[in-house]
């Protein structure tokens, strides 16, 4: 299985909207804690649900159970935590959530990409989201958009 993930900021809508379609992605799952922030711009909730079907075709899903809490992601964001303090209690935030348990493979088995806001995966929760369930499904293949 392949799937793809993606981060809206440092994009315009036209290259965030372009490399959905170059990738073929059928299904975007928004993992954001605060997905309907006025600063999110295009990739606002019911706004991104619109012009992804619109302009693409793309099916747009909210998966809270694969974003941090409140209080993780203050932590990090607003109190300035170290990225390795925030990866140890995001990962084991989703081993007490038992996301490989709670979710379907299915969810990701059309082309699907996990969107969240940092322009690139390497500090971002999408990518510890992607890897936790590698580990316990196998068989993934990460592309980072």
């Amino acid at each position: 299985m392949e799937v793809y993930t993606i981060g809206f900021t440092e994009k315009s809508a036209e290259e965030f909207f372009e490399r959905l379609k170059s990738a073929g992605i059928r299904r975007l799952i928004d993992v954001r804690l605060r997905n309907s922030s006025q600063l999110a711009g295009f990739s606002k909730r019911d706004d991104l649900r619109y012009f992804l079907k619109a302009l693409c075709g793309i099916e747009y899903v909210h998966e809270p159970l694969l974003a941090p809490t409140p209080e993780i992601l203050d932590a990090y964001k607003k109190s300035k935590g170290s990225w390795e303090e925030y990866e140890t209690l995001f990962r084991k935030l989703m081993e007490e959530r038992e996301i490989e348990k709670r979710l379907s493979p299915d969810l990701f088995a059309v082309p699907a990409v996990l969107l969240c806001s940092e322009a690139t995966a390497e500090n971002c929760h999408r990518r510890l989201v992607m890897e936790y369930l590698q580990e316990r499904w196998g068989a993934i293949d990460i592309h980072h958009l």
